[in-house]
């Protein structure tokens, strides 16, 4: 009789087990469940936060640098009429990296200032001379708020025969003919550079300019490739955020018609005006251009349509130029510019 009794509490027992079991098996599974919506949760927070940290890590970034300016020129690629170009629709990368751009203005009305300087070599040929008319025409034809100079580069130094001034008659009647013998010119780049090195900085003006009048004949450097003088002029030219222009005009004596200087003179100057933002004319060989006045009107119809352009660069650890790169998703206009920008080294160091 005892044994079905037993039985039974046995069987009782086990279904006890069992339910304890089960119940202690849900509540883990629950604990289990909770934790794992725990986990998930405070994951999402941690993703959130560091999501939104990164994005204001990159706002703050992107807000960060030391300010830097650049006189750019827009051309239209088609045609003559340049569309409206706003400050959103430009960007300027300094190498891969996008710097944010703080400023976009035309250089009209009272940012139309412009300081032209425009240097003749002294060492130029007899075919100058019929070419002084046209510029003294450019020059007569300025508008008022132009500056022009005009000085002869000698020997790798500029005799400034008429300094900057709005009396563009004055400046006109400033233009002579050229010393015209052999060496009178030296280094029109060493030239160059000790003229942007004496230039007078007045923050009024925000252009500053210069017509190269040369054969780009370097009488100091005998090399050909990576001329010194030529790549200082400019870094000089950059760093003083100056433009230069060149038009071709032959020397004297057996250089100015020697193929082989030449060559490397038009080269020379090509790079120089290509480098900072100008523009290089009649660089076609050693004859002389039958007439300025084509390259004078062109330089004449590129000047109004010049931009200044103000941004943030990335400052390095040392300060020195930068390459830069204007551009835009406007395809129908090019942004001629220097290829590189002078910026301050990064604060601190």
């Amino acid at each position: 009789m005892k044994r079905p009794h037993v039985k039974r509490l046995t069987a009782f027992g086990v279904w006890d087990k069992l339910k304890r079991a089960l119940e202690s098996s849900f509540a883990n599974e629950s604990a289990r469940i909770g934790t794992r919506r725990g986990v998930v949760a405070i994951s999402l927070v941690v993703a959130s936060l560091s999501i939104a940290g990164s994005a204001g890590a990159q706002q703050s970034g992107a807000a960060q640098g030391v300010p830097a300016q650049m006189v750019v020129s827009v051309e239209p690629k088609h045609g003559h009429e340049l569309p409206t170009i706003t400050q959103q629709d430009v960007m300027v990368y300094q190498g891969r990296d996008r710097r944010p751009v703080t400023g976009w203005v035309p250089a009209k009305g009272s940012n139309a200032g412009l300081a032209l300087a425009i240097l003749i070599d002294d060492g130029a040929g007899f075919s100058l001379g019929p070419q002084l008319n046209d510029v003294r025409t450019f020059i007569q034809g300025q508008p008022p708020t132009t500056l022009i100079a005009v000085g002869y580069m000698q020997h790798g130094t500029v005799a400034v025969a008429h300094d900057f001034t709005q009396d563009h008659a004055a400046a006109a009647k400033a233009i002579r003919l050229a010393q015209g013998f052999s060496g009178a010119g030296g280094s029109p780049y060493l030239s160059l550079s000790d003229f942007i090195k004496r230039w007078h900085i007045d923050s009024a003006i925000p252009r500053r300019e210069v017509l190269m009048i040369t054969s780009g004949i370097d009488d100091v450097y005998s090399g050909t490739i990576d001329n010194p003088y030529v790549d200082a002029a400019i870094q000089d030219a950059q760093c003083s955020g100056i433009l230069v222009y060149a038009i071709y005009t032959p020397g004297s004596g057996h250089l100015g018609h020697s193929f082989f200087r030449t060559n490397w003179g038009q080269n020379y100057l090509s790079e120089l005006s290509e480098m900072t933002g100008g523009e290089g004319y009649y660089l076609i060989g050693p004859q002389a251009p039958v007439s300025f006045a084509p390259y004078l009107k062109e330089l004449n119809a590129q000047l109004p349509n010049q931009f200044l352009l103000k941004f943030l660069a990335n400052p390095q650890k040392k300060a020195g130029p930068e390459s830069v790169k204007v551009t835009s998703e406007l395809h129908d206009v090019d942004f001629v510019h220097a290829d590189k920008v002078c910026v301050a080294a990064s604060p601190g160091q």
